[in-house]
């Protein structure tokens, strides 16, 4: 599917075998990589997408199309050649080749791990069906059904299961509180959240997106370069992110439970109760469910394998959006706990724009909140600021292995490592020495 890599050395034929093994001559790529990548396919080449799909919103499908590739994850196919212009444009924008943060916050508090945060709160729908529908408390749904019922904006774009196979993801538009509500649930496979934007701003669309931290970043880059952006784009919500495994991952939960593929009608990852189960159901109406807690966070005959790019991400937590909208974990004794109960998220405001978002929606009915600190934050989402505070070990991995990397700027770099500290990014740092050498960062050619 891409064209072979310009990896000297580099046996792109095993790239996902982390068994294989492999030497420093290997890894270390010719002197004439790119520091960091010059176009998609390096970005691909290099393990750094995010399959967020900007590149194919501005190029159009007919020059760039998002599919998913061997390994099952999503990524951009060139069809059609580039022109240089167009292909500055996309490198400017994506995710894959450079990030900016937000820095500090100009007139609120700015935590080294969590990043800017004006309010923190607790949060739920205050419809009982959405909260109960919806992952975690639904707030990010009840958000969605707040702007297009107000007129807010025109439409909310986001992602669903996939009409015609249910375990992959699709992006889709919302224009009513309804479609939002149909929408809801959390996907963490593969997808391309924001393939429509281009054209929602071509048809002059004034809209939200309700996408991952590194999509919602891809806006805010495209922001500096679409002035349209600041009047059309004018909220950003996110969540908390895990990372994004491959297409295999559900499968291997559906064949687990051994149902056919073609005879799966709902693959559900969470929702309906909070977590929720990670539901297979049959088009006879067969049901099989496995708990949260034993799907994701015990052993289990299926692997969360993620992509490379997520495991050296500086913002999974979503610092460039308005609002953030993570798991509102109960807490007994300190440690998150799983067990099914009415569901709450917690709720950092980021922007001023987010804060009377919030407030309004709150006034309006919509939302319901409850006090949260620093503290609780921590002890809910225990591994986020460990990884978040890793990226600059990361960096200085590939940098040292002379591996094409990231332009990371507005993410507090002398701050974040003094708050990592000696051991985390000695840690980080070997972790991300050891995937290099076995390949992790580097993608196969189909």
């Amino acid at each position: 599917m891409w064209d072979a890599g310009c990896c000297k050395g580099i046996n792109l034929e095993r790239r996902f075998s982390p068994s294989a093994p492999t030497t420093d001559e290997e890894v270390v790529m010719s002197p004439n990589t790119p520091r960091y990548p010059r176009d998609v396919s390096d970005v691909v080449r290099a393990g750094l997408c995010t399959s967020c799909g900007l590149c194919e919103s501005i190029a159009g499908s007919d020059c760039i199309k998002m599919t998913l590739n061997s390994n099952g994850f999503m990524r951009p196919r060139v069809v059609s050649r580039v022109d240089d212009d167009l292909n500055r444009t996309i490198m400017s924008v994506c995710p894959g080749r450079s990030v900016t943060g937000p820095g500090y916050s100009s007139d609120g508090y700015t935590d080294d791990g969590w990043g800017p945060i004006r309010e923190l709160r607790r949060s739920w729908s205050a419809e009982p069906r959405v909260r109960h529908h919806g992952a975690a408390g639904g707030t990010l749904t009840a958000l969605g059904r707040y702007l297009l019922a107000v007129g807010e904006v025109d439409a909310v774009v986001h992602v669903k299961a996939s009409q015609d196979i249910p375990w992959q993801t699709d992006s889709v538009v919302s224009t009513t509180p309804d479609e939002v509500m149909d929408s809801a649930q959390s996907r963490y496979g593969p997808a391309a959240p924001l393939i429509h934007v281009n054209r929602l701003l071509d048809e002059g669309k004034r809209f939200a997106v309700i996408a991952k931290p590194c999509d919602v970043t891809a806006i805010r880059a495209l922001g500096r370069v679409d002035a349209r952006v600041r009047t059309q784009i004018p909220y950003l919500l996110t969540i908390f992110c895990g990372g994004i495994h491959h297409v295999n991952v559900p499968r291997q939960i559906i064949n687990h439970h051994g149902v056919d593929e073609s005879d799966v009608a709902v693959f559900r990852y969470r929702g309906d109760g909070w977590p929720g189960p990670t539901r297979v159901e049959t088009k006879s109406g067969e049901r099989h469910d496995i708990s949260y807690q034993k799907t994701w966070l015990e052993p289990a005959p299926w692997t969360y394998d993620m992509q490379f790019r997520c495991k050296i991400c500086p913002d999974a937590i979503g610092e460039n959006g308005d609002v953030a909208a993570p798991d509102g974990w109960v807490l007994r004794k300190g440690k998150p706990v799983h067990d099914e109960a009415p569901g709450v998220n917690a709720t950092l405001i980021r922007t001023a724009r987010g804060e009377e978002l919030m407030s309004n929606a709150i006034s309006a009915g919509y939302l319901q909140t409850a006090p949260l600190t620093l503290e609780e934050l921590g002890q809910m989402h225990v591994n986020h600021r460990p990884r978040k505070l890793g990226w600059p070990a990361a960096q200085a991995a590939l940098v040292l292995l002379r591996q094409p990397r990231l332009q990371i700027r507005g993410y507090r770099l002398l701050r974040t490592l003094r708050a990592a500290g000696v051991a985390l990014t000695r840690k980080q740092f070997t972790g991300t020495i050891k995937r290099i050498r076995r390949g992790d960062n580097h993608e196969g050619t189909g």
